[in-house]
């Protein structure tokens, strides 16, 4: 081998040799960073161990020492009204006590199994739970999930805030695994079962079994044990005389999980959950208020919203409760909806006042002799379906919100159908007032032109509107325009929906909570945002047509005078299946309600029965209920003070046009008054086109003539007119008829649509003066006159020509018998124009030749005796019935 050869074979072997150690080297690269991470790794977690463990103890460390007195007694906690002062007291009531051994073991068994299974197998702390819940508290942060055993509901009951901390929960856990060293089992059970929160004021199971069955815990059934097992954890949300479908799918839980844990046997749980949740339950009658409660139907509220906060275990900790109670105000509405206003001693109420600014519950009116063991009529225990009280909400809100409509934009109310149905929508009169105007459309409260503006405007923008307001839906179908169908509110609801439009178009959730304050002077504010829903013209612009509601529309009970309001009414009807099954007539309805607002307050109010199928039967004690709440509660909080007006904002402007026009014109100066309109546009839509050719005033007739005609001893009068263009007027010419007697101030005669009339029983040596006018509306013209003297003498004094005849007029200075036109009015067949006895005289005799029966020659009848006339009717009296072709309806 040569040289060169070796060389070769050698660098061979040398590059080989290098890359066997570069992957050698590598792999020990590799192993080495993997050892690396995992000794950093338990590095980590031994520190993190160590340093948890520090802080745990150091937390641990900081926690309060357990107290007997605590642990067997809820801490005093305090609800205040807006003032400060204190109206109820929570967990300072007698309570029913129940040693241990008194406990049937069959109610121990359904608690355990509801709240802690393990209860008897762990040391106060549940290690499986207390995993899910830390790992649960990393996702979602700290607080969120619970290791909730039945010993540290003791404890978070007792000594700590409900504060959502890693601190509070290190606190809990020592503080329970502390508990399970000094006390047994069967204490922290007693000490559970007698301080848990049930429902309202009521604290223990014991209390429970009082209030709820009127019986000892030895006495209760199986499922009514489970019912007081599953209450604790939504107190007043399953309470069964308020949510009796809710109490009874909880107590239906609660036996399932008893037969899971092998506690009763599935033929037991079977039978239980077939006994209705309400067949046991104490009746109304046996439900007594406590003597020193007050306002219990805004405690109601109180402890609903606590509950929806997930914060009801805060009442065991001796905090204070700021709540905005006026309670002026919830006196008012007490005493208002106790008064003896309705149709029945069932039929009920319930009502919510809130302050439209902040969206504060001033009051509540839970219904009549409210006990805070029965229906809150003013919260979501009743909610009901809103009839036309909706309207402003799917309608009319959201076509100026998104199409910029006036309040003269003309809807057409005819005839018509649900869009792609064949079924006919009636309105409540049955009648049609063909195009008329928004504003009109909505104070009126018509039902064809609310469903034609929601399917004009979409379900889309309706959804939306009312969903800031805070009233949810999801399908909707027309009929729900005018507030039928199946979703229902209540009156915080629907007060929550309406303080918008008073309030500039800003929402604020209704809230009876404003801040929690903890013992050791810390805060939570529970006030929700204010959020701006709507537009403030839209806001002002259905304001000023709710504001006609109350003056000329369907909401006129609900008038306070002098106070600047708006409102609007709703009734909801039964379907006519219904209506036939139990025997209703056409006008009983289930629901009655108004809702209605100034700048300070929004009041909302619900009346009708229990049983919706029970109908409200009359409209001054029944459908009417409503307003007159509404009225007496909104007079007394508005007594002795000033209330601001409504103010137009500059996105609106107020324009003057033609009546009727469509589109709108503006009015011209020489518009007649009759014919103008007042109405509102969203800033930049004033119509600009103004109105040109109009009528301002109406010419005289012409051609006034009086003819006496001896045969009747009448007058015949007859005039001319040419009349204008009907299209520009407000009303069809008609002619108003005045005759002064002898210089005497003219008397009116009649209104007449044709051109002629006849004036009976006149008097020999008088002078008659007639004046014609030719009147539109507001429209008159200046009056055609003329005179004529009917010769001859007064037959009865031949020495007295000026009518005081002592027998024929003593009690009209003159004027007696002029009025006797039995065959006046009634020409042309209108049946009553004529002024049968219009005359105010007290003929009894003395004219007897003068009597009139009416059998007038003509085709007319007069109308008999419209006037005050006190004729005695054999003599010169005057009975309107004519032998004319059209019958004149004589008085």
């Amino acid at each position: 081998m040569s040289d060169q050869t070796k060389s070769r074979s050698a660098r061979r072997q040398q590059m080989e040799a290098e890359k066997r150690r570069g992957k050698n080297n590598k792999k020990k690269n590799g192993s080495y960073l993997v050892k690396k991470i995992f000794f950093s790794i338990i590095a980590l977690g031994v520190a993190v161990l160590i340093g948890g463990a520090g802080l745990f103890a150091f937390y641990a460390s900081s926690a309060p020492d357990l107290d007997e007195n605590l642990l067997k007694d809820p801490l005093t906690s305090d609800i205040v009204d807006r003032n400060g002062n204190v109206f109820m007291k929570f967990g300072a009531e007698k309570r029913e006590f129940v040693p241990y051994k008194d406990i049937p073991k069959e109610m121990e068994d359904a608690v355990l199994a509801t709240e802690d299974v393990r209860f008897y197998k762990h040391h106060g702390m549940d290690f499986w739970r207390l995993g899910g819940a830390v790992l649960a508290n990393f996702q979602s942060g700290f607080g969120s999930q619970g290791a909730s055993t039945l010993t540290q509901q003791v404890i978070k009951n007792s000594f700590l805030s409900d504060e959502k901390t890693l601190k509070r929960k290190a606190q809990e856990a020592w503080l329970a695994f502390k508990l399970e060293r000094e006390y047994s089992k069967e204490q922290i059970f007693e000490m559970y079962f007698n301080k848990i929160l049930m429902s309202g004021n009521i604290y223990g199971i014991g209390t429970a079994a009082k209030d709820f069955y009127g019986k000892d815990l030895k006495e209760l059934e199986l499922h009514e044990m489970a019912l007081l097992a599953g209450m604790p954890q939504s107190p007043n949300g399953y309470n069964p005389f308020k949510n009796p479908e809710r109490a009874e799918k909880r107590r239906n839980t609660v036996l399932g999980l008893m037969y899971k844990h092998g506690k009763i046997t599935k033929d037991e749980m079977e039978k239980a959950k077939a006994i209705s949740v309400t067949e046991t339950l104490l009746p109304d009658d046996q439900r007594q208020q406590k003597k020193d409660s007050k306002y219990l139907a805004y405690v109601d509220i109180v402890l609903d919203e606590l509950e929806a906060a997930g914060m009801m275990d805060i009442l065991a900790e001796g905090v204070t409760i700021q709540t905005a109670l006026d309670p002026a105000a919830q006196q008012s509405v007490e005493k208002a909806i106790n008064s003896p206003i309705y149709e029945s001693d069932e039929m009920q109420a319930g009502m919510t006042v809130l302050n439209t600014k902040t969206g504060e519950i001033a009051a509540i009116g839970g219904g009549r002799n409210f006990t805070g063991r029965n229906l809150n009529f003013a919260s979501g225990d009743n909610p009901r379906m809103p009839g036309s009280v909706i309207k402003p909400i799917l309608s009319y809100g959201p076509a100026i919100e998104y199409k910029s409509w006036s309040t003269a934009h003309i809807v057409n109310d005819e005839p018509y159908k649900y869009k792609g149905t064949d079924i006919s929508i009636r309105n409540v009169d049955g009648k049609y007032m063909g195009p008329i105007t928004a504003r009109e459309a909505l104070y009126r409260s018509r039902n064809i032109p609310a469903i034609k503006v929601f399917e004009e405007v979409g379900t889309k923008r309706a959804r939306e509107f009312a969903g800031k307001l805070g009233l949810k839906y999801e399908d909707m179908t027309s009929t729900l325009a005018i507030g039928g169908g199946e979703y229902e509110f209540s009156t915080i609801q629907m007060a929550g929906a309406y303080a918008p439009f008073g309030n500039g178009g800003i929402y604020i959730k209704p809230h009876a909570v404003k801040e929690i304050i903890f013992r050791n002077g810390s805060k939570r504010n529970l006030a929700p945002d204010p959020v701006t829903v709507m537009k403030d013209s839209t806001a002002y612009m259905v304001t000023d047509i709710l504001r006609d509601v109350i003056t000329y529309g369907t909401g006129k009970t609900a008038n306070v005078s002098g106070l600047d309001m708006a409102g609007k009414t709703g009734t909801t009807n039964y379907d006519a299946a219904t209506m036939k099954k139990n025997g209703m007539k056409n006008t009983d309805v289930p629901d009655s309600w108004f809702t209605g607002y100034t700048t300070e307050y929004t009041i909302s109010v619900w009346g009708g029965y229990k049983n919706r199928n029970t109908p409200i039967t009359t409209y001054d004690r029944g459908r009417y209920v409503p307003q007159i709440l509404f009225r007496n509660v909104m007079t007394d909080l508005v007594s002795g003070k000033t209330t601001p007006r409504f103010k137009q904002p500059s996105s609106v402007e107020e324009a003057v046009i033609v009546k009727g026009s469509n589109p709108p014109i503006l009015a011209s100066n020489s518009t007649p008054d009759a014919l103008k309109s007042t109405e509102l546009f969203v800033r930049g839509t004033v119509p600009t086109e103004m109105d040109e050719e109009v009528i301002t005033e109406l010419e005289a007739p012409s051609g006034l003539s009086a003819q006496y005609v001896a045969e009747s001893n009448s007058v015949s009068l007859n005039w001319s007119y040419d009349n204008p263009d009907a299209l520009m007027l407000p009303e069809p010419v008609q002619f108003s008829v005045s005759v002064s007697v002898d210089g005497s101030e003219p008397q009116h005669m009649t209104t007449t649509s044709v051109n002629d009339v006849t004036f009976s029983g006149v008097e020999m040596g008088r002078t008659y003066t007639f004046y014609v006018k030719a009147i539109s509306g507001e429209i008159e013209s200046s009056p055609a006159s003329t005179s004529l003297l009917i010769e001859g003498q007064n037959e009865e004094d031949p020495s007295i020509d000026d009518g005081e005849d002592d027998e024929n007029n003593s009690e009209n200075d003159g004027q007696n018998n002029y009025g006797n036109n039995g065959n006046n009015g009634n020409n042309n067949g209108s049946g009553n124009n004529g002024s049968g006895n219009n005359g105010n005289n007290s003929n009894t005799g003395s004219n007897g030749n003068s009597e009139n029966d009416g059998d007038a020659d003509n085709t007319t009848d007069g109308s008999g005796s419209s006037g005050d006339a006190t004729t005695d009717p054999g003599t010169g009296g005057n009975d309107g019935s004519g032998d004319g072709t059209d019958d004149g309806s004589g008085g």
